[in-house]
């Protein structure tokens, strides 16, 4: 019988009670079986977009295909994986990206939240910066017509 981690059903079922979207990136040499220990643990539900597939795909391809279903940009998505350089690659993405060594406990999932918040509060600082000078360059611009 499949198992999981010690906090993990207890944040996935969280995370789902307060209405925030879960998915699964995996790579798997076997998906079918993937999804049958999803099914076994009570947790295939709980997911809006389940990527499972052979292990030679790129990270980047399950990332692109959930953006794709829920139309959720990379920049409102949080990922947690075991290696690095799947890390990596997705955070290139604009994914806030987190590298947990045995599992998503409360511990990392502050961590990514905490990270979350800060990558989502820069973005937004940068975002009204650059409203903000657009907004005054164009503003300038009326009125100083010569004609």
């Amino acid at each position: 019988m499949p198992s999981m981690y010690p906090h993990a059903k207890g944040i996935l079922h969280a995370l789902k009670d307060k209405g925030i979207d879960v998915a699964v990136a995996s790579r798997s040499p076997t998906p079918d079986i993937a999804n049958t220990f999803l099914r076994k643990l009570s947790i295939d539900s709980i997911f809006v977009a389940k990527e499972i597939f052979s292990s030679w795909t790129h990270k980047t391809d399950h990332f692109q295909r959930i953006h794709s279903r829920t139309a959720v940009p990379f920049n409102s998505m949080l990922f947690f994986d075991d290696e690095d350089r799947n890390i990596q690659s997705v955070s290139k993405m604009g994914v806030t990206s987190i590298l947990v060594g045995k599992g998503v406990n409360l511990g990392a999932l502050r961590q990514g939240l905490t990270k979350f918040y800060q990558n989502w509060s820069t973005s937004e600082k940068n975002k009204q910066k650059w409203q903000t000078k657009f907004c005054k360059k164009s503003n300038s611009s009326e009125g100083n017509d010569p004609e």
